[in-house]
């Protein structure tokens, strides 16, 4: 059995050594500092193109490594188990380690060194970094900042799709100070928009406002619903109450226990009670749920009850549009953006795609989906102005599919522009104030190349880069993608799980994600973990069960990201509390033999 297992272990060999002959024009791009970590992974992707899983038991039956932890240092794992084969059938074995490019202490500390640059120091007792997504009050509020990087902050994140130059100029130097101040390093990441494919406005739903009491488990209501009343003309305050304007005169018939009768938009009698007045307006409650529309007539009885006096409602804003989506639905996604003005057609349900040039590449029998993958859909009909879909997975009772909701097309070639014209004005920022830039929707190493040459004019060349996951055809061309980020300062792997699983699919998502982090450990090139982590904690303050399994996972990665919410500085500390005490226990594939205390 040693000697067959030699033989294939020699062939596995050569088809390594083969590989950096077929890649060597890519080779020869990659920087100096990379060149050992771009031929370990081209040995990865040599190694792991055959099924080795008969091998794997027969070299475990022997008790040499099964080769399943082979990723920072592949070639010489390789060489280890040949020359203990070769020592077991009395064999000389000579010394190969001449063409390895990294050893087995070389390998990982390549990826800690490559970390390290990208993401900056770690904590100590938690190797894995924390990054933020910083919210738009990051701009103004010192203490805010200062808080997430007590808690734990390694690097903060902004997003450029939201708010302006100035204020991610801003968050960033009020990251800066809170770092200084802490006396540590903390990295800032920008993250460009890149080419949004999402859905068109649509024309703006009825104008109605509804009033809903607080109720018990029992249905009953426990605090009324408040309503301030203004004159006509006059601005609501901001963080105020519902709002709606009505006749000044009326409202100067309005006192303190008053009752306010209408019929609301159900026909349904209701009655509210004038709790305070003021030279601002009027404040009633009510106990009953109800919807008021600019129709529904106010009506009050005057100073001696014998007169009725009568007003309507005004600013009362239209509720956001939205279309209904069965099973067996036809949705015609078009080019042209739908006339805000317009009321939709029910026979005819229709939505616009923000980026329309896409539709002219997508086929017939394609998948579609929407919303993150609520929606489900398969293009029936195709042409560069509309493509007809039919619904194929909804709830029973139905989706809604508003404005500007994700829109991703999973079986098709796309193609788009690396870098959008607002992506290109944003580098400007970028190539001042932040450390790394995240390059998002990245499909092919084309688009790594033009980010790099990019980041060069606007004299960005320290900047590192990170490759957002975020398609099947990202994932399918990952080592590729990863040989022309190598050519740049510095860079990593984003595993951005939302729009990859709506790509992949759910099922494949737990797969997907551990291919990643292989080829990643394998390019040594670090990983951030992101999307929903711990998401329920950071905005209701209370985990699931299952985000705690999932955030420690994170520790296989560098880094593990967290979104924005009411108790983000709470959730870090969960976080660091979690990466901590999963530390003892795994590094990358490798489970630690720490002694169990419980069971002393």
């Amino acid at each position: 059995m040693c000697l067959q297992l030699i033989e294939q272990l020699w062939a596995l060999r050569g088809a390594m050594l083969l590989s950096e002959e077929r890649f060597a024009d890519a080779l020869a791009l990659v920087a100096p500092h990379q060149r050992e970590s771009a031929r370990n992974l081209l040995h990865f992707l040599a190694l792991r193109a055959t099924d080795l899983r008969e091998l794997q038991s027969q070299l475990a039956w022997l008790g040499v490594s099964s080769l399943g932890r082979a990723e920072s240092h592949v070639l010489a794992n390789v060489d280890k188990v040949l020359g203990i084969l070769h020592r077991l059938t009395g064999q000389d074995w000579q010394d190969h380690s001449s063409q390895e490019p990294v050893g087995s202490v070389s390998g990982p500390a390549l990826l800690v060194s490559h970390t390290q640059a990208l993401l900056g120091p770690v904590v100590r007792e938690r190797k894995v970094r924390i990054m933020v997504t910083l919210a738009s009050e990051a701009a103004s509020d010192n203490a805010l900042v200062r808080g997430l990087v007590e808690a734990g902050m390694d690097v903060a994140r902004i997003n450029c799709a939201h708010d302006q130059p100035a204020d991610w100029e801003a968050m960033a130097k009020r990251v800066r100070r809170a770092a200084k101040s802490a006396q540590r390093e903390v990295k800032v990441l920008m993250d460009l928009g890149g080419p949004k494919i999402r859905t068109g406005p649509l024309p703006m739903g009825p104008s109605v406002l509804k009033l809903r009491p607080v109720r018990d488990e029992n249905g009953f209501a426990t605090e009324s619903w408040r309503l301030r009343l203004l004159p006509a003309g006059t601005p609501a305050p901001a963080n105020a109450d519902p709002c709606m304007e009505v006749d000044a005169e009326w409202l100067g018939l309005l006192h303190v226990g008053q009752q306010i009768h209408l019929r609301d938009a159900r026909s349904k009698k209701r009655r509210m009670l004038v709790v305070s007045v003021g030279a601002h307006g009027a404040v009633a409650e009510g106990l009953e749920t109800c919807y008021i529309t600019p129709e529904t007539p106010l009506s009050l009885k005057g100073p001696h009850e014998r007169r009725v006096y009568t007003t309507y409602p005004g600013g009362i804003a239209p509720l956001p549009a939205a279309i209904r989506l069965h099973r067996g639905d036809r949705l015609l996604l078009c080019a042209q953006p739908l006339d805000p003005d317009q009321p939709p057609d029910p026979q005819e349900l229709r939505v616009a795609c923000t980026l329309p040039q896409v539709l002219g590449q997508v086929r017939k029998g394609e998948r579609v989906w929407l919303d993150d993958g609520r929606i489900g859909a398969v293009v029936r009909t195709a042409s560069p102005q509309q493509l007809e879909l039919e619904i194929v997975q909804a709830r029973d009772s139905g989706e809604k599919l508003m404005a500007d909701k994700g829109i991703n097309f999973p079986d098709s070639t796309l193609d788009l522009p690396a870098l959008t014209d607002k992506d290109l004005q944003d580098l400007q920022t970028v190539a001042k104030v932040a450390d790394l830039v995240g390059l998002s929707f990245v499909q092919q190493p084309e688009d790594v190349r033009q980010l790099l040459t990019a980041l060069r004019l606007a004299h960005g060349d320290a900047v590192g880069v990170v490759l957002k996951i975020e398609t099947l055809r990202g994932f399918e061309n990952l080592p590729e993608l990863m040989l022309a980020a190598m050519a740049g300062p510095s860079a990593g792997v984003m595993i951005a799980r939302g729009d990859l699983a709506v790509e992949c699919g759910f099922e494949r998502m737990a797969e997907v994600q551990e291919e990643i982090l292989w080829c990643s450990e394998a390019a040594h090139m670090p990983v951030i973990w992101a999307t929903q982590v711990l998401e329920s904690q950071a905005k209701t303050g209370v985990p699931s069960r299952a985000e705690i399994s999932d955030a420690s996972m994170g520790v296989r990665a560098e880094c593990v990201m967290l979104n924005k919410g009411p108790y983000i500085a709470e959730t870090i500390r969960t976080l660091d509390n979690i990466l901590r005490r999963m530390a003892g226990h795994q590094t990358k594939k490798t489970p630690l033999l720490r002694a169990l205390r419980a069971w002393k």
